[in-house]
């Protein structure tokens, strides 16, 4: 199979566009080569080369997917030949932006167990070869999960289940409940420009500064939340979330339209989260992560951007079948330590605004700054509060976070490492952290699932009853397969003769 033929002229121009920015710096820096003219020139003659470039890359691309392999032969100087087996296929994505679309052509992705970065992309076939691809790869892998492994034996596709589609007042809302707070760091390069030209316009300076710069702050705040809605609107514009078989498919997205698969099999977590303005409004967003991704991409696919918190707990429990959760939250002597800790940082802002105004020679109220005192011991109590953890018969459940609370749900069977671990200021006061790593965690330093400030001998009681429930789950998930492939090969066997019928023939012969 080839490549689209309109595959060519598109790489072509996705290799000029590449180097508009480059093009544009030689137009205004080097008017010597030619100026508007001599950069046209420049275009076109790349365009060109790039042009005969990929002719001769799609001459020399060919993939086919057989019963086991999806086989791609690429490379124009140096060939390379893949052998992608069906089986080790995790996630088939296919995005198309709106050029593409226009086309009538995706880019198809293809991520599997154990990759360390994308294992195969197609740019670009048909839409239609691209759905076609998708679900040709999803009904093998279903043949091969049910014992057969020809094509013949495939196992054909249910009808397709919606499961969740996104309003647009849940749109509205996502736009609104969903401000990138990174955005707001732009802070820190707009106000040194903004707020001295608008302070100039008082008479006093410590007016003007007191004027200006929350003025400066709410609009940076603004600016920031049209960005994430905007954002928002583009990325999740669309949004359908549907089952079909053992497989989620997604379908989100109005200027880069992505479609793609989450396999049930492959589930690591789900995880709910719900930030401080969604909580308030009984929102909730459900995230599931699966094995496969490359580290740089998206191993957590958004299963639900925002809905109503019952309707996101219900989605989760048809996907995993965890219990009502009963959280169990940290002794109080971790609040107490949330408490010294942040009086510590409050205590360090008030003693550096009395040093400002004692000897910089600006003048201004500093006690106010004694405010954070009590701002302290509320957050540490908020933070204490919004942690917890529940060991259940089949999953543990963690969580932890107050601007962004999140609720992780981890079966057994998807635990790679669980362990307790302290740092000094925890051993000071008999606490430990409880850490459960799966394959779909950032390692063992970032982003994993915790229970954080847990008793010390609870800990090491949970990271025991884990690991012990683990073994069990994996013990159950093996047996059952066992006999699933027993009763899988009983079916294929052609069928016997029973020995006393054949008795009773013959006598009466």
């Amino acid at each position: 199979m080839k490549l689209d033929p309109l595959s060519i002229p598109f790489r072509a121009g996705e290799s000029v566009v590449r180097l508009a920015w480059l093009l544009v710096f030689a137009l205004v820096g080097s008017p010597a080569i030619g100026g508007a003219s001599g950069i046209g020139l420049a275009v076109v003659g790349w365009f060109v080369v790039a042009l005969a470039y990929q002719l001769v890359y799609y001459q020399r691309f060919e993939y086919e997917l057989s019963g086991d392999t999806l086989d791609i032969a690429s490379g124009v100087v140096s060939r390379r030949n893949r052998e992608i087996p069906v089986g080790r296929v995790q996630n088939v994505d296919i995005s198309r932006n709106v050029v593409q679309r226009a086309l009538g052509i995706a880019q198809i992705n293809l991520e599997t167990a154990g990759g360390s970065s994308t294992e195969a992309s197609l740019r670009y076939v048909s839409f239609e070869e691209a759905k076609r691809l998708q679900s040709e790869i999803g009904r093998l892998k279903r043949g091969r999960q049910s014992g057969n492994s020809t094509r013949s034996g495939s196992v054909d596709a249910d009808p397709e289940r919606e499961l969740f589609a996104v309003t647009r007042k849940e749109l509205v809302l996502l736009g609104i409940v969903g401000i990138d707070l990174r955005l707001l760091s732009i802070v820190t390069v707009v106000l040194p420009v903004v707020a001295p030209s608008l302070r100039e316009r008082f008479a006093d300076p410590l007016v003007g500064l007191a004027v200006t710069a929350p003025l400066a702050a709410v609009a940076v705040v603004a600016v920031a939340a049209l960005i994430s809605g905007a954002l928002a609107l583009t990325s999740y514009y669309g949004f359908r979330l549907a089952r079909q078989n053992d497989e989620l498919l997604y379908e989100r997205g109005l200027l880069q339209r992505f479609s793609g698969t989450i396999p049930l099999e492959k589930v690591q977590t789900l995880t709910i989260s719900e930030n401080v303005i969604a909580r308030r409004l009984g929102y909730a967003s459900l995230a599931v992560e699966t094995a496969g991704y490359a580290p740089n991409d998206a191993g957590s696919q958004s299963a639900v951007p925002l809905a109503d918190k019952h309707r996101v707990v219900d989605l989760a429990r048809s996907i995993e079948g965890f219990d009502d959760i009963d959280f169990d939250r940290p002794p109080r002597r971790a609040r107490e330590r949330y408490v010294v800790r942040y009086s510590i940082v409050a205590a360090v802002a008030i003693a550096a605004a009395f040093a400002a105004d004692r000897y910089s020679g600006l003048t201004f109220a500093w006690y106010v700054t004694l405010v954070l005192l009590p701002v302290a011991a509320v957050g540490a109590h908020l933070k204490w509060l919004n942690l917890g953890y529940d060991v259940q018969s089949e999953y543990v459940v963690l969580r932890q976070g107050f601007w962004t609370r999140t609720t992780t749900v981890i079966p057994y069977y998807r635990v790679q490492t669980v362990m307790d671990v302290q740092t000094v200021f925890q051993r000071r006061r008999r606490l430990a952290s409880l850490i459960v790593d799966t394959a779909g965690s950032s390692g063992l330093t970032s982003r994993q699932p915790r229970a954080l400030d847990v008793d010390e001998a609870r800990a090491a009681e949970l990271r025991e009853t884990v690991a012990d429930r683990l073994q069990q789950a994996v013990q159950r998930r093996r047996t059952k397969r066992h006999r699933e492939r027993l009763r899988s090969i009983e079916a294929d066997l052609p069928d016997l003769p029973d020995p006393a019928t054949d008795r009773r023939d013959r006598r009466g012969a």
